[in-house]
C-alpha cells in the first residue's frame, strides 16, 4: 500500500474513532441530563452498538495503520513524541475498555426497569465513573492529535 493510501487510511480512522467517540458521548451525557427514561434506554443502547461498529474497529485500524505509517517513514517507536503518544494512546484505550463494560451495564439495568425512578444507586455510580473515564480519555486523545500534527522535539 502507499504512503498517502495509508495516510488516508489513518486519518481517517481517526475521524471515525475521535468524531463517533466524542458524539456517542455527547448523547449519552445528554440522555441522561434530560431524565427521561425512554430516552436513556434508547441511547444506553445505540451507544453500546455505535462502540461496537465504529469505535472498536476504527482503534483498531488507528494501531495497524499507525504502526504501518511508523515503518513506511522509518520513525521508531522511541522517538520522544511518538512515545508520548503511544502511552496517551494506550491510557485512553485503557479508559475506554471499562467504560464499554459500564455501558453495557448501564444499558442491562435500563432496560429492566419501567420507571426513572426504579434505577438503583448503582447505575447512576456506574453513570459518574463512566463520565470520569470519558473526562480522561478525551484529553489524552486531544493530546495524541497535538502530537501526531506537530511531532515536537521533546
Amino acid at each position: 500500500m502507499d504512503y498517502l493510501t495509508l495516510k488516508w487510511i489513518h486519518i481517517l480512522s481517526s475521524t471515525v474513532l475521535f468524531g463517533t467517540g466524542i458524539g456517542l458521548a455527547f448523547y449519552f451525557f445528554a440522555a441522561h441530563r434530560v431524565g427521561n427514561l425512554a430516552s436513556i434506554q434508547f441511547t444506553t443502547r445505540m451507544v453500546v452498538k455505535g462502540d461496537l461498529i465504529f469505535t472498536t474497529p476504527s482503534g483498531i485500524v488507528q494501531i495497524i495503520s499507525g504502526l504501518l505509517l511508523l515503518n513506511e517513514l522509518g520513525i521508531p517507536l522511541t522517538e520522544p513524541w511518538m512515545s508520548y503518544a503511544l502511552a496517551l494512546f494506550i491510557f485512553a484505550g485503557l479508559c475506554w475498555l471499562p467504560v464499554v463494560w459500564i455501558q453495557i451495564r448501564m444499558r442491562d439495568i435500563a432496560n429492566n426497569v419501567s420507571q426513572l425512578q426504579q434505577l438503583p444507586e448503582q447505575y447512576w455510580r456506574l453513570n459518574k465513573m463512566w463520565i470520569m473515564l470519558g473526562s480522561l480519555a478525551f484529553p489524552a486523545l486531544i493530546l495524541v492529535f497535538w502530537l501526531m500534527v506537530n511531532k515536537p522535539n521533546l
